[in-house]
This record gives C-alpha cells, sequence and structure tokens, in this order.
C-alpha cells in the first residue's frame, strides 16, 4: 500500500478546464518527491488536494490507507511567505500549532527550541520575526511545520524569493531535517535544479496531468557540489528536454 496515493484526481474551478486532470500519483513513505512544472500547470492546485484543502470532483487521495477530507496534524504546510506571526517571538510561532490544539507543555518548548537549534536558529528563539532575515523567517516557518512531526510535509515553492546562496542552504536543511525526522515530502517547485537536487522523484505537470516521471539515483546525503557532476546535469538535461517538449 502506498503511504501517499493520488487516485485518478480530476478538480475544475468554475468555468474552465479541468486544472487538475486525471493525477495518478504515488509516494511510499520516507520519500521526497517534487512536483515540477510552469506556472498554470495544476501543481498547487495538486498540493491542495493532497492536502485536503480542496476536495476532487472525482479520483480520491487517500493517505495512510483513508480517505483524506480535511488537512490534520498528519500535515505539514510550508508556503513561499513563512507568515510568520508579527506579535510573537520565534519560540512560539513555532508552538503555534500546538497551541492551536492545548496549551504547549515544557516538553513542547523543549522539542521546538530543539528544531531551532537543528535549524541554527536556536539564539533566535526570543525574537522577533522582524528581526530575523529572510531565510531565517524560513527556517523559522520550517520549523513550526514540524513541530507536530507530521508524516507529510507539504510545501509550494517555500524557497523562491530566498537569494541563490540561502535557498541552497536552506535546501540542505530540509533534506537533513527531514531525513532525521522520517518525513515524506512532496515539494512544489518550477525550477528544474531545485527539484533534481531535493527529489528522489519528480513528476513534471503540464495542462493539468503528469506527463514526465524521473526517479533520481543521486548519492545520499545530497551535497552541493553534485550540482557540477555530469550525472546531476544530465538528469537537468533530460527533465529540461521534456519540459520543453510538453510546452510545443
Amino acid at each position: 500500500m502506498a503511504f501517499l496515493d493520488i487516485d485518478k484526481v480530476v478538480f475544475t474551478y468554475p468555468g474552465r478546464p479541468p486544472v487538475v486532470d486525471g493525477v495518478d500519483w504515488r509516494m511510499q513513505a520516507g520519500e521526497f518527491h517534487c512536483l515540477l512544472g510552469r506556472s498554470g500547470c495544476g501543481k498547487t492546485t495538486l498540493l491542495k488536494l493532497a492536502a485536503g484543502l480542496l476536495r476532487p470532483q472525482s479520483g480520491r487521495v487517500v493517505l495512510r490507507g483513508e480517505e483524506l477530507a480535511a488537512p490534520g496534524p498528519q500535515l505539514g504546510f510550508m508556503f513561499q511567505a513563512p507568515t510568520l506571526l508579527e506579535w510573537h517571538t520565534v519560540l512560539n510561532n513555532v508552538l503555534l500549532p500546538v497551541s492551536l490544539q492545548r496549551k504547549p507543555t515544557a516538553q513542547d518548548e523543549q522539542h521546538a527550541l530543539q528544531l531551532l537549534q537543528q535549524l541554527g536558529l536556536a539564539e533566535h528563539a526570543q525574537h522577533y520575526p522582524r528581526q530575523l532575515s529572510g531565510g531565517q523567517q524560513s527556517r523559522a516557518a520550517l520549523a513550526r511545520a514540524l513541530i507536530l512531526e507530521p508524516p507529510l510535509l507539504l510545501l509550494d515553492e517555500p524557497f523562491a524569493a530566498l537569494d541563490a546562496i540561502t535557498r541552497a542552504e536552506l535546501q540542505d536543511d530540509l533534506l537533513r531535517t527531514c531525513h532525521e525526522h522520517g518525513t515524506t515530502v512532496l515539494f512544489v517547485t518550477h525550477d528544474i535544479n531545485e527539484a533534481v537536487y531535493l527529489g528522489d522523484r519528480i513528476a513534471l505537470m503540464h495542462g493539468g496531468r503528469i506527463v514526465g516521471d524521473w526517479t533520481i539515483d543521486l548519492p545520499a546525503p545530497r551535497t552541493q557540489s553534485m550540482r557540477h557532476g555530469a550525472e546531476f546535469n544530465a538528469y537537468c538535461a533530460s527533465v529540461r528536454a521534456a519540459m520543453d517538449g510538453a510546452s510545443t
């Protein structure tokens, strides 16, 4: 049984052709999947369907054997904007998903501090978002997404607004942290290089459908030096050719 089973899913906004058109996609536990495509191809809508934020008109989304009806603590989210609450400290922002369910305990605070330590933010725990750089805010948002230890993490172009150096650092932080926690990841991006670097598998979307599928067999853990290697660039070239071909 697949960990996440997206089974012949169709979703249409009123008065438009299908945005997601019969997508079949399966993920196993612990895998890191990248959903790649140009703007408007349907990848963010598919992510929302996988999150239970939208309901398909036909087909179904099954998580760990149960049809997904709504978001819950089994899911963690991270979007392009960190959306931290300006009036909360970094620590309290990380604890927000816990606070929405119950009063955080000392154990919860310790867990949050451990996440911040892993992401290089321990010394900023009592700072406010306005005191952080863009990269630090993204790290805080990642810690918040992981605080409930969700088995599935859904990310929608979370590093797109960052500079190249910070983006590379966050990619490494994400890979390391998700590996340590055994988290399954579905990551939406339009960046081929990012998808090849992060993904165990890549799905290419075009016109609401999956039109390409790659298993990325690069050594783990990934290192930035791999980006200069022949194998990495061969994967990038293959995906680029498929993306260009789908658009013609």
